[in-house]
């Protein structure tokens, strides 16, 4: 009996532990944002992810590589090819090897990949801390409810309380697990300047960069959405003339007759 209670003790004391070790590690809930691309008639806001990608471009970029885009999946977002062709030669990128075998460079062009901003990952590192920046191509459809959770992480940073151990070289944000990240805080008011006069609040910039990544990540939400309501109209109109087929098919045997006497 003694043996039962002491086993009981002690699955009671780790049960505690592993709870309060779970409580330290969790989160807060990320804000929930009314999004233009959520539900299924979702779009995207054109004007607000062409913003967001020049947050990523002159804040985001400096950091983080986006491997899954080029430069002409801008035309989507309504630049012209013009736009993206100039975009794309602000970067250069490796070319093909000259004659002797030395590599080379040459200015980015519209089919090209956005460039990384570090050679390898031990250069990334070295740059940060130790810390690896992730990449952003699929980063809001690798987060639960991701939209919501990198808006709440842009916006979320703090001053840590009083009773937090807070790691040297590590930034206060308990919408992050553990609640310190090694990212910087990387908005601040007029961080960029709006090209279309919006306003560069921290809050409108983590919108704006939140709907670029979304696009990013699902660029063809829009045909998706607009799929599905053409797939769904087209199962309403066949099912009311099944229905109206059924109805006449069967009208002769509720009435009693054969179908084929008529």
């Amino acid at each position: 009996m003694k043996l039962v209670k002491n086993i009981a003790i002690a699955l009671t004391l780790s049960a505690a532990a592993f709870t309060g070790a779970q409580g330290a590690g969790t989160a807060k809930h990320p804000l929930q944002i009314d999004w233009s691309f959520s539900g299924p008639l979702g779009q995207f806001d054109q004007a607000s992810a062409q913003r967001g990608w020049q947050v990523y471009k002159q804040v985001c970029s400096a950091c983080h590589s986006l491997k899954y885009f080029r430069f002409r999946n801008l035309a989507d977002i309504g630049y012209e090819e013009d736009m993206i062709k100039a975009f794309a030669a602000e970067y250069e990128v490796a070319g093909e090897p000259d004659d002797y075998g030395d590599p080379t460079t040459r200015s980015a062009e519209p089919k090209d990949p956005f460039p990384n901003p570090f050679p390898n990952d031990n250069a990334a590192r070295s740059a940060n801390g130790g810390a690896l920046p992730p990449d952003l191509s699929l980063m809001i459809k690798a987060r639960h409810d991701g939209a919501n959770y990198v808006y709440s992480l842009l916006v979320g940073y703090e001053d840590a309380p009083a009773d937090f151990d807070l790691g040297l070289g590590m930034n206060y944000n308990s919408y992050f697990k553990g609640s310190q990240i090694a990212m910087a805080e990387p908005l601040y008011e007029d961080a960029v300047e709006y090209e279309d006069g919006t306003p560069a609040t921290k809050e409108q910039m983590a919108k704006d960069v939140v709907q670029f990544l979304m696009y990013v990540a699902e660029p063809s939400l829009e045909k998706r959405h607009n799929m599905g309501i053409k797939v769904v109209l087209y199962l309403l109109i066949l099912s009311i003339i099944l229905y109206i087929s059924m109805k006449k098919i069967w009208k002769p045997v509720k009435a009693g007759r054969n179908f084929y006497e008529d």
